[in-house]
């Protein structure tokens, strides 16, 4: 390809973003955004010197960094046994909530360590059921291309008399919004939605969402775990209040450590504190239960250290080439695999309108897709799917002759 346009980015937390949606930059091959050290970049993920590896929504690729600072937590470990946690440990996991603070251009302090979106929603849904309760506020609104774990929290609800509205697909790729619009009404106490769909990579206006939620009375909670990452985030400028993510897949920071974010104009306290979510918890004063004023007031208990470094390596990475770098690439990247895939006739499974489209690239295929997704990993190319999807997801440490390789293995079943 001589040339790809690169659209600006869709759903961006920055409404001037937002609004310049339908403006082009043109980038040519030998200008593609961090060419100039892919060389460098792809030497830092041992994984890409063996494999193909475009599987980055579902798991992102381990880094060098993450590998030397898990091997420095192990080292503090062994010299310093517990003392490590006063001096060094609790210091690292401010660094970790700066540095996700930093991918949705927010403050530490409006972050939260988390083990899981699932325990973000259910402290997040236990402040807000309680704080309306009585005021006839007790309606989820969900849609149904959402990830499972954020339904399945709330449907176990319903016993309690929550109601739950899934708004659905007409196509499998997007939720209008006129149809959200219509099921947030004066008794939905919060609207809990993807910024990108995991079964489509279709990517929702995330200012439009808040909007709706607002104008409604409603909270709304964000799952930006497919977008954080590969999208550049504002999460000020969007004035959500709840926003969830986590290191595991366009981070590159590994499983257990996610994060909320909580807008500081929000005030509701969890049903549930631990001791990281206590002021002056190092007084262990178990009579003390004074909520922090910050979001760690949200936090269920120790966050994992080990943990923590591990994520910090792959934040770190991320951080250093820029997100915004790495959304232009990847959306380079992206369109290209899709018209080298369209080329050979296979249909693509994609919002209509090419702004709406995110690093996810998914191809309806006709056969056994699991079968597809073995065949490809017997040739060293790595991707996943989901159903009868084919899910393909090039990142920043990505390049063309990658796309190239993957397409041939998949000509070949």
């Amino acid at each position: 390809m001589a040339k790809q346009d690169i659209l600006a980015e869709p759903g961006s937390a920055s409404p001037a973003a937002a609004g310049s949606a339908s403006s082009t930059a043109t980038v040519t091959e030998s200008a593609l955004p961090l060419d100039d050290r892919i060389d460098e970049l792809r030497g830092q993920f041992p994984i890409l010197s063996r494999k193909t590896y475009l599987n980055s929504n579902s798991l992102g690729a381990l880094s060098l960094r993450s590998v030397e600072e898990r091997r420095r937590f192990e080292d503090l470990w062994h010299e310093m046994g517990a003392a490590a946690w006063y001096e060094i440990w609790v210091a690292k996991l401010e660094e970790v909530r700066t540095q996700f603070g930093h991918t949705i251009e927010a403050d530490a302090d409006t972050i939260a360590l988390m083990s899981s979106v699932s325990a973000a929603v259910s402290v997040v849904w236990g402040a807000i059921a309680a704080s309306v309760r009585g005021t006839g506020r007790n309606k989820v609104v969900l849609t149904e291309l959402d990830f499972p774990t954020v339904g399945h929290h709330f449907l176990s609800q319903r016993a309690n008399g929550l109601e739950v509205e899934i708004v659905p697909s007409p196509d499998g790729i997007h939720v209008p919004l006129e149809a959200i619009r219509a099921a947030v009404d004066e008794r939905t106490a919060l609207l809990a939605t993807s910024h990108v769909f995991f079964t489509s990579g279709n990517t929702q206006d995330a200012a439009e969402l808040t909007r709706i939620a607002h104008d409604a009375g409603a909270f709304i909670l964000l799952d930006a775990y497919q977008s954080n990452g590969q999208l550049t985030i504002d999460a000020g400028a969007l004035g959500v209040d709840f926003l969830v993510g986590g290191a595991l897949k366009w981070l590159c920071g590994g499983p257990g450590m996610a994060y909320l974010h909580v807008n500081p104009g929000v005030c509701v306290d969890p049903v549930t504190l631990s001791w990281f979510g206590v002021e002056n918890q190092f007084l262990f004063n178990i009579r003390d239960a004074t909520p922090r004023a910050d979001a760690r007031r949200f936090e269920l208990g120790t966050p994992a250290a080990g943990v923590a470094y591990t994520a910090a390596g792959g934040l770190s990475t991320v951080l250093e080439y820029g997100i915004q770098a790495i959304q232009h690439r990847n959306r380079f990247l992206a369109n290209d695999l899709r018209e080298r895939l369209s080329d050979l006739g296979y249909r693509l499974h994609q919002a209509s309108d090419p702004a709406a489209r995110s690093a996810l690239v998914l191809v309806e295929y006709d056969g056994d897709a699991a079968a597809a997704v073995r065949h490809l990993a017997a040739r060293d190319v790595v991707v996943d799917h989901r159903g009868p999807l084919v899910r393909f997801s090039p990142h920043f440490y990505n390049t063309l002759e990658d796309n190239e390789r993957a397409v041939a293995a998949l000509a070949e079943t």
